[in-house]
């Protein structure tokens, strides 16, 4: 769906998702996420897009 992009391939985790797990366990870091979520814990080739995500819902 375009609107909400599989963001992690290696899970087929989608923006909303990723967002909504940022959300819910207060990440801070690529790292909190994979803890949390286990995006980007795998090839890592969606880092950029998840710092982008981290930098939206975090304010910066």
């Amino acid at each position: 769906m375009a609107d909400d992009p599989v963001i992690c391939t290696c899970l087929d985790m989608c923006r909303s998702e990723i967002v909504e797990g940022i959300k819910t366990h207060g990440c801070k870091t690529i790292e909190d996420i994979g803890d949390a979520i286990e995006a980007g814990a795998v090839c890592g080739s969606c880092h950029d897009d998840l710092q982008e995500l981290l930098d939206e819902v975090n304010g910066k």
